[in-house]
């Protein structure tokens, strides 16, 4: 899933390890989420912003802070559970809407989930299994994009299939009750229960959905329901009435409201964050802190014990359009010419991330740790660019750069342009407005030549990086996340045959072996970094976890400290 964000089966011990490996670069400071403090009720959170969510409709949003803030609204068929007595430690996968973590059968190409008894929506009326049914079939809707595709990729016998008000009936879901919904899909899936944590599993009442517009009136079946909804403005969630911590293993309903303050630039931010004072010390950012600010922040040690520096399972990279960019060596020169030291400068420096030499981040099992095939030093090479722009006849090319429009965004871009045009390419510039960036680059017929993008692992496996960002058969005109636009046949038999290895470490293998090949043979785009994300909390704020899932501070068990 892109930041501004998932298929082989993980064993509890893999998933664990996967996990862990994140985890240890979590909350530095006690009250960052120590148990040892006392939850009060009452108060209100505020988020600041610096722009508004893409979607916070559940069945659109695919960046990580859409899911972070859209699940203390809306609830998955399952969740990823962390304790607020352990904030650091691994998630565990658990039951949300549904009863438990969902029962294989038929070789793991059907699966049954049962709807815990007493969710209520928001106007009192009781969750079923045919909301969620609908739900999930209004994802295959082509005027609802931008969320994962899942759903599409596996369930049975949806082709052609537009969702539920132009098709009507998906077959591939049954509700054979009220409580009851099975899954058809076309092969066998061993961790479906792991995609079902993603938004697109929640339900949404037919009564009440308002389509392309749904994003400022979602019905709630959790903690909070929208109040009020400006967009680009502001968002207030307040208490659900008809939410139980009965029956909900996930979240908590402390806080009165929570006021979601969009707009101000991120800077500006962080300087309300770091004074601490009026209503800042109620506040959070789950925007990283801006590249000016992060080194001088990350040194400060008045701001230990409100940071957190969160090492997300994912990789900033520049996405090359192969559409556009249709030369190999040209791509490989790119590899080649770009400075990821002045790139993660742009960005804040050493506390923002290592640098990367493959796509697959640390903590993916399979992953080739010692591959690097553009080699290890970070500033580049710009001898060998130079020499496959010559093989290649190419020179004093033009191309245009997507980013969005932030200072640090915008120091990135710079870095960019400055390396590639020691190698004749000059670089235009295309600054995209932040709170619609990835539904601009997600329209394949902007035709960018290099596009900025970010991607966090929708639960930790290969299969949900490397597909998602490079199978040419989930390219979609509006809503897609294959930005290299890349078609490669054998690349995507080859990610077949991974997900249908039915021993873990031998397709655990495969995957990290074809992150390396597509690189090489590829070269559709340049992993610049493995991100770690730091955040500040207000001084007032307790119950935050470190989410090394979304690498987000989770809001499920905030409070205001009295």
């Amino acid at each position: 899933m892109m930041r501004n964000k998932r298929a082989m089966a993980l064993t509890a011990i893999a998933i664990s390890v996967a996990m862990g490996a994140t985890a240890c670069g979590g909350s530095k400071g006690g009250s960052a989420g120590s148990s040892s403090d006392q939850v009060t009720k009452g108060g209100t959170l505020v988020y600041y912003a610096p722009s508004d969510f893409d979607h916070i409709d559940p069945q659109r949003t695919y960046t990580t802070q859409g899911q972070n803030i859209g699940r203390e609204i809306y609830r998955s068929l399952t969740g990823w559970s962390q304790s607020a007595s352990d904030p650091t430690g691994a998630p565990k996968l658990v039951g949300d809407l549904a009863t438990d973590t969902g029962t294989p059968s038929n070789g793991a190409k059907t699966w049954t989930f049962h709807i815990r008894p007493g969710v209520k929506w928001q106007d009192g009326t009781t969750v079923t299994s045919q909301d969620v049914k609908y739900g999930v079939e209004r994802s295959f809707d082509p005027d609802l994009s931008g969320g994962p595709q899942y759903a599409s990729q596996w369930l049975a016998n949806d082709k052609g299939y537009k969702g539920p008000t132009k098709s009507g009936d998906l077959a591939s879901i049954q509700t054979p009750d009220a409580s009851t919904i099975v899954f058809q899909l076309s092969q066998p899936v061993s961790d479906f229960n792991e995609t079902t944590a993603m938004e697109t599993f929640s339900a949404v009442p037919k009564a009440h959905d308002t389509g392309v517009t749904y994003d400022t009136s979602v019905y709630s079946d959790g903690p909070y329901e929208i109040k009020s909804y400006t967009k680009n403005k502001e968002l207030i969630l307040v208490r659900n009435p008809q939410w139980t911590k009965a029956v909900d293993p996930l979240r908590d309903q402390n806080v009165d409201e929570i006021d979601v303050k969009m707009g101000q630039d991120q800077a500006a931010i962080d300087q309300l964050m770091k004074a601490d004072v009026g209503e800042a010390q109620n506040a959070i950012i789950e925007d990283p802190i801006a590249g000016t600010d992060l080194t001088p922040f990350s040194q400060d040690p008045t701001l230990k014990s409100r940071w957190h520096a969160i090492a997300a399972p994912g990789t900033n990279y520049l996405a090359i359009n192969t559409t556009t960019v249709k030369s190999l060596q040209v791509r490989q020169a790119i590899e080649y010419a770009i400075n990821k030291q002045t790139v993660r400068g742009a960005f804040g420096g050493s506390a923002y991330g290592q640098y990367a030499t493959v796509f697959l981040p640390p903590g993916t099992d399979g992953r080739q740790a010692s591959a690097a095939p553009y080699g290890t030093n970070p500033t580049g090479d710009v001898a060998k660019a130079k020499a496959l722009m010559q093989q290649a006849g190419a020179s004093n090319l033009t191309m245009s750069l997507a980013v969005e429009a932030t200072p640090t965004q915008e120091k990135v871009a710079d870095a960019i342009r400055d390396s590639l045009a020691q190698i004749g390419i000059t670089v235009n510039i295309q600054k995209i407005d932040r709170g619609s960036y990835f539904n601009n680059i997600g329209n394949t017929s902007n035709k960018y030549d290099l596009i900025w993008a970010d991607w966090i692992a929708d639960w930790p496996n290969a299969s949900t990086i490397l597909p998602p960002l490079f199978d040419g058969r989930q390219i979609i005109p509006q809503g897609n996340q294959v930005f290299s636009q890349l078609q490669d046949k054998a690349a995507e038999a080859a990610m077949d045959k991974a997900a249908a290895e039915p021993d873990a470490a031998t397709a655990n293998q495969e995957w990290g072996a074809l992150d390396v090949q597509m690189l090489q043979n590829d070269a559709a785009a340049v992993p610049l970094v493995y991100m770690t994300f730091n955040e500040l909390q207000g001084s007032k704020v307790g119950g935050l976890t470190d989410d090394t899932v979304l690498a987000e501070m989770n809001l499920a068990h905030v409070y205001i400290k009295k």
